[in-house]
């Protein structure tokens, strides 16, 4: 596959400078995640066309500057970020012609910022407030993406009394895999294959998210799909296949603390199955009234049965990160994304509109 951008997402009129905030770090258990990706967002901004201004959220919540102990706020009547002081007069940072929220995980990726950020009018990067919300939750991607007639993994919702682990294990057959409902990077995810881990991975992911996933374990290959919009119309990127080196998936550590790089790309895959695992994820993006960016994961069985797993609005953002890797094969750079990302959103307003 090779790519290269559209003339019409190559050039157009813009300011002399755009005024990029670039939001990253959140109160979400993958906080030390965003900060690696908000500081590598940052780097690839081009001083010449950007005019970065990095908004760093600590894990408690606090809005900052690096490098300043006040705090800053968005003041969603005007747009503008505001440097906050108790007890003394505040000062204005200027409104952002557009903000990249690098934020992963809930209280970011979940639609809570996104919906900060159309109160406050402001033009944003990625996906919007329902789709944001609807894909953090992996049952009700679930639930939409089955409704659209897409294939995935058997599940079960624990959200009240719990079932028995013998009836869930007889149900699906082992493994299973145990996920908190509302988070990312693999966070509080394990695999059980008897009732006691059973147990043991319901209590490690209730530790996460009060609603809990269990869902049947699809033997194959694990593998990911970037798709980025163009003019309106969202593109597949080469796959990535993840390569499990023993594992019994793609966990937190294979993800971030690995030596090397935990994936492949392009998969291992022949053409008609490369074909069928980017058209879902055009079709899931689409399903999910997802907008910019998003990474679908699937699994492909060893059957060849293509199956869908899960939907990322705000995936992982170093330049080694799975999405950027995946369009780099595609011959987009890192930073020819970033700047793409940007100026798609600055066409792209807030999508919310006040009644007439």
């Amino acid at each position: 596959m090779t790519f290269r951008l559209p003339d019409s997402c190559e050039a157009g009129p813009r300011p002399a400078r755009t005024r990029v905030a670039v939001l990253y770090g959140g109160r979400s258990p993958e906080h030390a995640v965003s900060v690696a990706s908000g500081r590598a967002v940052l780097d690839a901004l081009n001083p010449r066309v950007h005019d970065p201004l990095p908004v760093l959220i600590t894990a408690e919540g606090r809005w900052t500057t690096p490098g300043h102990s006040s705090a800053v706020v968005l003041d969603p009547s005007t747009g503008e970020f505001l440097r906050h002081r108790p007890g003394r007069p505040g000062y204005s940072l200027g409104r952002p012609d557009v903000v990249f929220p690098v934020l992963h995980g809930p209280m970011g990726e979940d639609g809570t910022v996104q919906g900060l950020l159309e109160l406050a009018g402001v033009p944003y990067v990625g996906c919007g407030v329902l789709s944001s919300a609807a894909c953090m939750d992996k049952e009700w991607s679930k639930r939409v993406a089955a409704a659209a007639g897409l294939p995935i993994a058997p599940y079960v919702v624990l959200d009240g009394p719990r079932p028995r682990a013998e009836g869930l294990l007889a149900r699906f057959g082992a493994p299973v895999f145990v996920k908190p409902a509302r988070c990312g990077s693999s966070l509080g995810v394990s695999p059980a294959t008897d009732p006691a881990e059973l147990d043991t991975a319901i209590r490690v992911a209730s530790a996460y998210d009060i609603k809990v996933i269990v869902e049947a374990g699809v033997r194959g290959m694990e593998v990911m799909c970037g798709v980025l919009e163009l003019a309106g119309e969202p593109v597949a990127s080469p796959l990535a296949e993840i390569a499990l080196d023993g594992a019994a998936f793609f966990d937190y550590a294979a993800k971030y603390a690995a030596s090397r790089p935990q994936f492949t790309v392009p998969a291992r895959l022949d053409h008609d199955t490369t074909r069928r695992v980017r058209e879902m994820a055009v079709a899931a993006f689409r399903a999910l009234g997802c907008r910019g960016l998003a990474r679908v994961d699937c699994f492909v069985s060893g059957e060849g049965e293509v199956v869908l797993n899960e939907v990322n609005t705000m995936p992982g953002f170093t330049s080694g990160s799975l999405f950027p890797q995946m369009w780099k094969a595609a011959g987009l750079s890192y930073p020819e994304l970033i700047d793409h990302l940007i100026r798609s959103a600055l066409g792209s307003p807030a999508s919310l509109r006040p009644a007439a």
